[in-house]
């Protein structure tokens, strides 16, 4: 059920609509290199061999999964001697091109460059990440999107229908709402929803000289699917980014959904539950320091009970910081922290700082005139500076007006008062 043409093509409108870009270039039969980027099953190899065909050009597909450089050399020659011998051109589709290293990739550009072959890649991963900048900068890029289920749809129909390479020779009954179950359930992947089809026909039961696909078959077929989820890939990052925007933004209905996604498509629950313990700290911090507690208490029951029951944990404590009181004071704070610990470099400890468990250490004066907090007004030493001499003293945390912070702000507000008045008394004294 391959397409054979644009108006066969189903999905994709922002690139094969009226004055869209690969629209023209099909009318036009004018090619240039480029890199079809998107999810499994939304056209990535049907629009290589049509835009080839478009230009009337030889296609040589390669697999950069089972591909190497001795490949790609090979479909260089035979490009060099269609060239020569019948004036044509060649399309190169080199399929999960993300899979070639580095020097694999660079082995085909000199003949992107000069001619010999207009390259087209395919891959389900981000370029930015996958591709060297010099493929790239030769190679136009296009974002396929997942096909919508009307698009699906579609596709199903005209399998059902088509006597020639569909299901349209056989009398298969499939009620329109089973077909729009399984559109849905393909979750934007045609290659998904045609495989549903093709096992449903197969056991399709006889009936009135038909052959029928029950609801029963459908649903038994699509139980298995798997939504769209790759765990080391874009879409990964994306989902995992959507929740903690969504816990930043005080969304827990947001935030649940997108725990649910991450868990239905498969990722590790112990990933989400380290990454829900960092989003405590960075956007809860200590406007309600109860929620890092949560966020830990809620990894170790899903380490303790696995799923799916550790994962009510997880809902329970992602809700929970959605809903908390943010502040991101004490992640700044330790920000700007490390980038001064890397800008004064190895500064000494004062020696007052120091601790002096040996005898020379004490002639050396290794604590010295420290004072003991304890010993202090109030449990504290006033004036003290416990920096680097040869640093300035700074101010990294300032706590937000929200949660506990506000007392906490209070507080330090007094203390650095006292502090203040102290060293400006030393001073006076001096």
């Amino acid at each position: 059920m391959r397409p054979r043409s644009a108006a066969e093509f189903a999905g994709q409108s922002h690139l094969l609509g009226p004055g869209k870009p690969l629209s023209r270039a099909l009318q036009s039969g004018h090619l240039h290199s480029m890199i079809f980027w998107g999810p499994p099953g939304t056209g990535k190899t049907t629009l290589a061999r049509m835009l080839a065909e478009s230009c009337r050009a030889d296609f040589i597909a390669l697999s950069a999964v089972m591909a190497g450089v001795k490949d790609v050399r090979t479909a260089v020659e035979q490009a060099k001697a269609r060239r020569r011998e019948q004036g044509a051109g060649t399309v190169l589709f080199l399929d999960e091109v993300h899979r070639f290293n580095k020097t694999q990739q660079d082995a085909f550009l000199p003949f992107v460059e000069d001619g010999t072959l207009t390259f087209i890649g395919a891959t389900t991963e981000n370029p930015s990440f996958e591709l060297n900048n010099a493929l790239l900068s030769r190679a136009r890029t296009y974002v396929l999107k997942p096909l919508e289920p009307a698009d699906i749809r579609r596709i199903l129909d005209s399998a059902l229908a088509d006597q020639g390479r569909g299901l349209g020779s056989r009398p298969i009954e499939l009620p329109e709402a089973l077909r729009d179950e399984m559109a849905v359930a393909a979750d934007g992947d045609a290659r998904r929803a045609l495989n549903f089809l093709e096992i449903a026909a197969d056991l399709a039961e006889p009936k009135d000289g038909r052959e029928v696909i029950s609801e029963t078959t459908v649903r038994e077929v699509i139980s298995g699917g798997i939504r769209r989820f790759d765990k080391r890939g874009e879409l990964f990052y994306d989902q995992i980014s959507a929740l903690h925007k969504s816990v930043r933004g005080s969304s827990p209905d947001a935030a649940l959904y997108w725990l649910a996604r991450m868990l239905d498509g498969g990722c590790d629950a112990l990933y989400i539950a380290r990454r829900v313990a960092r989003m405590a700290s960075e956007d809860v911090g200590n406007a309600d320091p109860r929620a890092l507690e949560l966020a830990l208490n809620a990894w170790d029951v899903q380490e303790r009970l696995g799923s799916p029951e550790g994962e009510l944990a997880l809902a329970q404590a992602v809700v929970y910081l959605a809903c908390a009181p943010k502040s991101n004071a004490v992640y700044s704070a330790f920000g700007e922290a490390t980038a001064d610990a890397k800008l004064y470099g190895s500064l000494e400890v004062p020696l007052q700082l120091r601790n002096a468990p040996t005898r020379l250490m004490k002639e050396l004066g290794y604590g010295a005139d420290y004072r003991y907090a304890h010993d202090e007004t109030d449990a504290f030493a006033a004036g003290e500076n416990y920096f680097p001499e040869a640093m300035p003293r700074k101010t990294y945390y300032h706590p937000v007006p929200r949660g506990l912070e506000i007392r906490i702000a209070e507080k330090l507000a007094e203390l650095r008062s006292a502090d203040a008045a102290a060293r400006e008394k030393t001073i006076k004294a001096k």
